[in-house]
Parts: structure tokens; sequence; C-alpha cells
């Protein structure tokens, strides 16, 4: 196992690597010149021209490019903004734990009522309790998280005072942001649940161990949830990675200085050191994320890490 997590992380190497390359030069392609975005519409062409040359921006491309992979990935240095003239480093830093925040309470939200209602649509197929569940999920997927966000800032901010509506502090900043994220993960969470357990409780094991007499809440639970979880996994790392990469529309909504605000003004302003710095950052968090995925799979499925030691005392005995 540990011979595979090495082997995985080492293959982020050319991932990370080549997201970094593809960022870059897309950025080369964008509008505007960054010596007259930093030093604004009144520089003089001879001031231009002199931050170019600082900025390096008359250099050619592979020179600029190995430079700044160096300083990324060999000096830990992602430079500037150049709006703010702050380190993006730092700002990520600063920035990158609430996303997180918002993410696991998105979760937490999102597969903690997902997976229930999953099991009772699975349990109690083809009557009220799933038509019920579906029509919940059903709803999940057609809200937009943008209409839910307002709607929910209306009733328990506005009229009923009990959350705040906007900023960052303790837990109960992100409970509004995280409600209005979830949707979309609770109707897949609901959704998936039900079609995996559907297929685990037809299975044969399942029918023995009820002719065994064991308690239908134990075969529900202790064997088939069990074993229909590596699609939930599946499904669980693919959101998580979709949360940390999708949330502007919600911290934007909610004015939560996280990744999302970060990156999206910093596209506004285009400040492109910002882009570049983030959607790296990103890339690495999805990559890990992939890595941690594999890995429950592991935890969940005894047949799975059987194989992974399996191959690595084959490759021993050879």
């Amino acid at each position: 196992m540990f011979k595979y997590v090495c082997k995985r992380l080492l293959w982020m190497i050319p991932i990370i690597l080549g997201v970094t390359i593809l960022v870059f030069t897309m950025m080369l392609f964008c509008p505007g010149d960054p010596a007259a975005i930093v030093l604004g519409a009144s520089a003089t062409e001879a001031e231009l021209e002199a931050k170019r040359i600082d900025m390096g921006l008359n250099d050619p491309y592979l020179e600029r490019l190995g430079t700044y992979i160096s300083d990324v990935f060999f000096h830990f240095d992602m430079g500037t903004s150049w709006i703010t003239g702050i380190n993006i480093g730092s700002s990520i830093a600063e920035r990158m734990p609430r996303t997180l925040i918002l993410a696991f309470v998105t979760l937490f939200i999102g597969y903690g009522l997902g997976i229930p209602l999953g099991i009772m649509a699975a349990t109690h197929q083809n009557k009220w309790q799933d038509s019920l569940s579906m029509v919940l999920a059903l709803l999940g997927v057609a809200i937009p998280s943008f209409w839910l966000a307002l709607m929910l800032i209306l009733l328990f901010s506005v009229n009923l005072g009990w959350l705040p509506a906007m900023g960052f502090g303790g837990l109960e900043y992100y409970i509004l942001p995280a409600v209005a994220n979830c949707a979309g993960a609770l109707a897949n969470c609901a959704r998936q649940t039900r079609s995996s357990m559907l297929d685990v409780i037809r299975a044969d094991y399942i029918t023995t161990a009820r002719s065994k007499g064991v308690p239908e809440k134990t075969v529900i639970f202790k064997h088939a949830l069990k074993n229909a979880l590596i699609p939930i996994i599946t499904q669980l790392g693919n959101t998580f990675a979709r949360l940390l990469g999708g949330a502007m529309i919600i911290e934007t909504i909610f004015s939560i200085p996280g990744m999302g605000l970060y990156i999206i003004n910093a596209v506004n302003n285009r400040d492109y050191p910002v882009v570049q710095g983030g959607t790296i950052v990103l890339a690495i968090a999805f990559s890990l994320t992939m890595l941690i995925i594999d890995l429950l799979y592991a935890a969940v499925d005894p047949r799975i890490k059987a194989r992974y030691t399996a191959g690595s005392k084959k490759r021993k005995a050879v």
C-alpha cells in the first residue's frame, strides 16, 4: 500500500506540471498589457517598456515558462498580485481554509441527508417513500444554487434574523452557503445511493442473511450499505473536487473571502498571476482528493486492499 501511495504521488507530478504549462500558456493569449495593468492608464510608453523588461515580458516563451515553473515548484513562490502587490502564496494560504470549510460543511449536510434518503428509497422501492425521495432529488438538481442562496438569505437573514447573510467567522456563517450549495450534492448522492443499494440488496448473500434471521437493520447497514459504498465514495470525491473549483458563485453571493471569490476577482481585474496560482493549487487539491478516494476504496472493500497487497508481493517474488 505504501508503494501504491508513492506511485500515485509520483503520477501527480506530470499532471500538475501539465496544468501549470496549460494555464501559463492560456494566460499569454488573454487580452491586455500586463505592464499597463500594473502601472495604470496614466503610464508613459517609456515606463511601460521599462516595466515589461522588469517583468520579463520581452523574454522568449520557453524562458518565461521555465522561470515560472522554477519559481513555483522549487522556490514555492507564485509571485505577487499585479493589482494589490500582495504575495499570492500567503493570500492563498489565508483563503484556502475558508473554501475547505465550506466544502466540508456542504458535504456533511449533503451526504448526511442524501445517504439516508437513498437508503429509504431503495428499501421502499415503488412506494411513497421512494417517490418522495426521488422528487426531493429532482428538486435538488433543478433548483439553481444562486436562486436558493438568495431565498435563504431573504428568509433566515432578512426576515427571521437567525443567521448572518454574508462575511465569515464562526460556523454559523457557513450554514446558509453550505445549504445553498449542497442541493445538487444531496440530490446526486440520494440517487446514487438508491441505485447502488438496489443492486446490492438483490444479491444472494443479502437473501441468505435475511433467511438466517439477521435483523433487517444489520442487513441494510452492515452488509448492504458497506458493499454499496464504492460508487458513493467515487461520487463523493468528484463532488468535493467540484465544490473546491466551483465555489465562486456561492462565495460571491455570501461575500466569503475564499478561493472562489479570490479567483473571480482576479479574472475581473485581469490579475493573471493570481489566476495561475489559484488554478495550480486547486489542481493539487483535486489530485490529492482522488488519491484519498482511492485509499478509501481499500478501507471499505478488503478485495481492493488485497489486490494492492497481492500485486506488491508478486513483484517481490519476481
